[in-house]
C-alpha cells in the first residue's frame, strides 16, 4: 500500500515538473500598450480616428456656443424691456442688429420687417416673429445633430473593419500548410477585428452621450426663447394698441431704419390722444 502511495506521488511530481517546463515564463510587463494595441487595428483605425477628432473637437466648440447668454440672455431682455417702454423701436432695433443672441436675431427680423412695410398689421409682425423663431430652433438642432450623425457612421465604420479582417483571416489561413501557421493568422486576423469594433463602440458611445446631453440643453433653450419672444411681443402689442387705431385693425410699430454705428433714437412714438 505505501509502495503504491509512494509510486503515485512521484508520478504526480514528475508530471508536474514536466508542465512547468513546457508553460512558458509569465510576462513581468503589466498592463498592455494601448497605441500597440490601436496600431493593430488596420486600416479602419484611420477613419475612427478623424470621427474621433471631429466629436472631440464639436464637443468643445459646442461647450462655448450652446450657452444661455447666447440664445437668451438677461442684459438683452432688461434693454428690451427698457427701450420698448419708451417706445423707442428704432433704438432696439439698433441694439438688436449689434447682438448676436437669437432673440436678437427674431427682434431684428421683426422690426425690420416692420421698418420696410410700415402699414403691415401687427399679426402679421407675429407671423415674421413665428418664422424667425423657427428657423433659429432648427439651428440650433441641426447644429448638434453632428454627433448624433458621427454616433451613427463611427459603429459602422468599425463593423466594417471586423469584416475587413475577417475576410483577411480566412484568405490568409486559406493559404497555410500547417495547423499552427493557421492559427496565428487567423489570431491576427481576429484581433484586427475586434480592435476596429471596439473603436468604432468608443467613439460611438461618446458621441451619443455628448449629443444626449447637448439635446436637452437645445431644448431647454428653446422653450426659453419661445417665452421670450412671446414676452417682447406682448410687450410691443400692449404699446401698439395703445396707439390710435388705423383702418380698424391695430398699425405696426413706427420705425426707421438708422444706421448700426449712430445712436439710438429716443423720440418716442406719439401718444394715444
Amino acid at each position: 500500500m505505501n509502495f503504491r502511495f509512494s509510486f503515485l506521488l512521484a508520478s504526480l511530481i514528475g508530471t508536474s515538473s514536466a508542465l512547468a517546463q513546457d508553460t512558458p515564463p509569465e510576462s513581468t510587463e503589466a498592463g498592455f500598450d494601448l497605441l500597440d494595441i490601436v496600431s493593430k487595428g488596420g486600416i479602419m483605425m484611420y477613419p475612427l480616428g478623424l470621427l474621433s477628432i471631429g466629436a472631440v473637437i464639436l464637443i468643445f466648440l459646442f461647450f462655448l456656443t450652446i450657452r444661455r447668454n447666447t440664445v437668451v440672455s438677461n442684459r438683452y431682455m432688461h434693454t428690451a424691456e427698457a427701450l420698448i417702454e419708451k417706445r423707442d423701436y428704432t433704438g432696439l432695433l439698433n441694439f438688436s442688429k449689434k447682438r448676436n443672441e437669437c432673440i436678437a436675431r427674431i427682434t431684428q427680423r421683426t422690426l425690420g420687417f416692420a421698418a420696410k412695410n410700415t402699414s403691415a398689421a401687427f399679426n402679421e409682425l407675429r407671423e415674421v416673429a413665428e418664422a424667425e423663431g423657427s428657423r433659429q430652433a432648427n439651428s440650433l438642432t441641426q447644429r448638434i445633430s453632428y454627433l448624433a450623425d458621427i454616433g451613427t457612421i463611427a459603429p459602422m465604420v468599425g463593423l466594417l473593419g471586423t469584416v475587413i479582417g475577417m475576410i483577411k483571416s480566412f484568405l490568409e489561413i486559406s493559404g497555410g500548410n500547417y495547423v499552427g501557421v493557421r492559427q496565428m493568422k487567423l489570431a491576427g486576423g481576429v484581433s484586427e477585428a475586434l480592435v476596429t469594433t471596439a473603436g468604432g463602440l468608443v467613439v460611438g458611445i461618446i458621441a451619443m452621450t455628448f449629443y444626449s446631453i447637448f439635446r436637452s440643453r437645445v431644448r431647454n433653450y428653446i422653450a426659453e426663447l419661445e417665452s421670450a419672444s412671446t414676452h417682447i411681443l406682448a410687450l410691443l402689442s400692449s404699446k401698439v394698441t395703445a396707439q390710435k387705431e388705423v383702418n380698424g385693425r391695430s398699425p405696426a410699430p413706427e420705425i426707421t431704419e438708422e444706421d448700426h454705428d449712430l445712436p439710438p433714437s429716443m423720440q418716442p412714438a406719439p401718444e394715444r390722444d
